[in-house]
């Protein structure tokens, strides 16, 4: 059975900084790329990054670009989501989640096992 739980989320000021960590369980960790996505209640899903098996290739949503940076460790089945500058719409709970492929071929939204989540709240 996978498990992935994040960890890392709190309250911070606006122009702050995050970093969220995510362990997975249960799976061959490097055969499978990696991404975070974020929601808000009454809003759709949103990814905000993506890393390759290998953490290689790494995409960003427009959102975050240039203020995020996406990491893994497959030796220690991890993934890291460090967020800086951060802002009242970054407000939202993020979920770190397997892919579906371990390239990112076919996009960075084929989420397959994701946990409960780690809040991040940001006041202005």
């Amino acid at each position: 059975q996978v498990h992935v739980v994040e960890s890392g989320g709190g309250l911070v000021q606006a122009g702050g900084s995050l970093r969220l960590s995510c362990i997975v369980s249960g799976l061959k960790f490097d055969d499978y790329a990696m991404a975070w996505f974020r929601q808000t209640p009454g809003k759709e899903r949103e990814g905000v990054s993506c890393i390759s098996w290998s953490g290689e290739v790494k995409r960003y949503a427009s959102s975050v670009k240039g203020r995020t940076t996406i990491a893994r460790d497959n030796r220690k089945n991890t993934v890291t989501l460090y967020m800086s500058r951060l802002q009242p719409e970054d407000t939202a709970t993020y979920y770190c989640a397997t892919l579906d492929a371990a390239e990112l071929a076919g996009g960075c939204d084929d989420y397959e096992h994701w946990g409960q989540g780690t809040q991040v709240t940001v006041s202005s």
